[in-house]
């Protein structure tokens, strides 16, 4: 993947640019360093930063201000509570906080793409908006986003996300559904307390829970069509605080994916649907808080054909790649938007939001590169 000598100076700095926002990762809303170092770049360049009601993150644009259409790149600035384990020299300054899911490499992208159209922002035909986008890690920032209305006269958006499964070099997209809807739960039952030795006194809620446990595996193996994926995992488990006490309580918490509403709706009401029934079998209080978040990503077909065209000249392998289990709440955005989600390959060989992971920044240029191409193209597209 070659840099042309005309681009050494880019690829430079915003490879500078990507350990520098490394080093000083920021969690959900509360980027304002991020935001006000990307923002100081982007006005070096004469680039026009939109006046919008956000706290954090912004959005900035290229082309005439009244021109038509209007093509959005979106990227991610946002860090994770981890405490870094990758072994780099430029290891996060804040304990704690990591960009353990590559943001930094998507910010650092999108800054050197809009570099590059600045160079050619007379030529452009149409407007070019690029998202900076705050708290992906909470599935907030997309929405808070469009409540601004900088997408409201958007014709089409695409986004990436590294992809540590991936080698340097290629990039992967695919039509419909590329990451899954994700739900967070969690249930609180409440029997009643009794000494250890005398269990008929009480409700002992550890009883209801181990129920609860095996009854929730049923919603996936009796529930739900073997060809519509969708997983449940219960991840966390707390009750009592000695070893001669049966507790009042217990609580567990838990994780669904899924790829189509339908079964993302089926899951949520057989949940509650076993709940009423093991608490009225076992004569107990059982709650659900149940908490929505992002829907599955679904990618227009025709936008992802035309995202895996533009991958050759930026020097990426193209290829169609399976659905992943993980969230991303750019799927908001293409509720109102048609557009395509793209994986670019980052090299391994740590998952996401591990403290190990990091990123190859070999790729880093040929992304910025690829989104400029992206944006040139769709606006010729469009015509």
């Amino acid at each position: 993947m070659k840099i042309l000598p005309e681009h050494q100076d880019i690829a430079q700095f915003i490879q500078a640019f990507r350990l520098e926002l490394h080093r000083f990762p920021e969690l959900s809303n509360q980027e304002f360093e991020t935001t006000a170092r990307i923002k100081a770049v982007l006005e070096k360049h004469q680039i026009r930063v939109l006046d919008l009601p956000l706290a954090t993150g912004l959005v900035a644009e290229l082309g005439d201000a009244n021109a038509e259409p209007l093509v959005v790149l979106r990227s991610d600035i946002d860090a994770l509570p981890i405490d870094e384990q990758s072994g780099v020299d430029y290891v996060s300054q804040n304990p704690g906080v990591m960009h353990a899911c590559g943001h930094d490499f998507h910010a650092s992208a999108a800054l050197g793409a809009a570099i590059l159209l600045k160079q050619k922002e007379s030529q452009l035909k149409g407007r070019v908006r690029i998202l900076f986008q705050a708290a992906e890690e909470t599935g907030q920032g997309a929405p808070a986003l469009l409540a601004t209305g900088a997408l409201d006269d958007a014709a089409v958006i695409f986004g990436i996300h590294n992809d540590p499964t991936l080698p340097v070099g290629q990039l992967g997209s695919k039509a419909g559904a590329l990451t899954a809807g994700v739900d967070r739960f969690d249930i609180t039952i409440t029997g009643i307390g009794s000494h250890a030795a005398r269990p008929h006194d009480g409700n002992d809620p550890i009883i209801i829970l181990g129920q609860v446990i095996g009854a929730v595996q049923t919603l996936m193996s009796r529930n739900v069509p073997s060809d519509h994926n969708a997983v449940v995992s219960i991840t966390q488990v707390h009750s009592g605080s000695t070893w001669n006490v049966i507790p009042e309580a217990a609580w567990l918490e838990g994780t669904v994916r899924s790829f189509n509403q339908e079964t993302r709706e089926l899951i949520e009401r057989r949940l509650r649907q076993l709940l009423q029934g093991i608490a009225a079998a076992f004569d107990a209080k059982i709650e659900l808080n149940w908490q929505p978040g992002p829907p599955s990503v679904v990618n227009d077909a025709e936008w992802v054909d035309f995202a895996l065209e533009q991958a050759p000249a930026a020097g990426f392998e193209p290829l169609t790649v399976a659905a992943s289990p993980i969230g991303e709440d750019f799927a908001f955005y293409q509720q109102k938007i048609p557009g395509a989600f793209i994986m670019i390959g980052s090299g391994g060989p740590y998952a996401l939001h591990h403290p190990a992971f990091r990123v190859d920044d070999r790729a880093l240029f040929p992304t910025a590169d690829y989104l400029q191409r992206l944006a040139v193209n769709a606006l010729e597209k469009l015509q």
